[in-house]
């Protein structure tokens, strides 16, 4: 039997036949069980995460889907469905009431910061600011960025609430997700 090599263009096609449209090209990130694509906006991609599916209703239920899918670019510090179940029985279905709505609001403009802040990027403020560096939300408040251990990036919130990065660097065509496991609130 006679081997007969692959010249490098029946190689690419083959591989592009093969992959999903997008896939050779786009580096992705799995996130609730699905790829967010670099050339998909902040919100086309959290609505395929399993994990977001509370965010994302927030997001629709505080009409800021519009604002996310704009040009950024964002950092949107991601609580998943988990982080929002550990709230307080009842948290979730006051704020998705229509009259809670400004409160919605403010708590996920919240986890918006202008910007986009990588991994590496957050890593080196934190260096550069002996353990820890604060970016302003787009609520108008502060989150305060530090290690928790040698590798993990954690984010305090206004009132003492510690969340870890649990998934980094979901980037977005208008920014980058950074999932964490806990919801952020502002202060009073």
């Amino acid at each position: 039997m006679k081997i007969i090599p692959l010249t490098a263009l029946a190689l690419v096609a083959a591989t592009a036949l093969a992959l999903p449209a997008g896939a050779a090209t786009e580096a992705t990130v799995m996130v609730g069980g699905q790829q967010m694509f670099p050339s998909k906006d902040i919100i086309d991609n959290a609505v395929n995460s399993a994990d977001h599916t509370t965010l994302v209703a927030a997001v629709q239920a505080a009409g800021l889907v519009d604002a996310l899918k704009g040009k950024g670019p964002f950092t949107v510090f991601a609580p998943t469905n988990e982080a929002f179940a550990a709230l307080p029985a009842g948290t979730v279905d006051t704020l998705l009431k229509p009259e809670n709505k400004a409160t919605l609001t403010k708590v996920l403009t919240y986890h918006v910061v202008a910007g986009d802040y990588t991994g590496a990027k957050l890593r080196s403020l934190i260096q550069k600011n002996h353990g820890s560096t604060t970016l302003k939300t787009l609520a108008g408040g502060e989150l305060t960025i530090m290690m928790n251990g040698p590798d993990n990036i954690a984010v305090r919130d206004e009132k003492g609430g510690i969340a870890d990065v649990t998934i980094s660097d979901v980037h977005q065509s208008n920014g980058v997700i950074q999932v964490i496991d806990k919801v952020l609130m502002p202060g009073a």
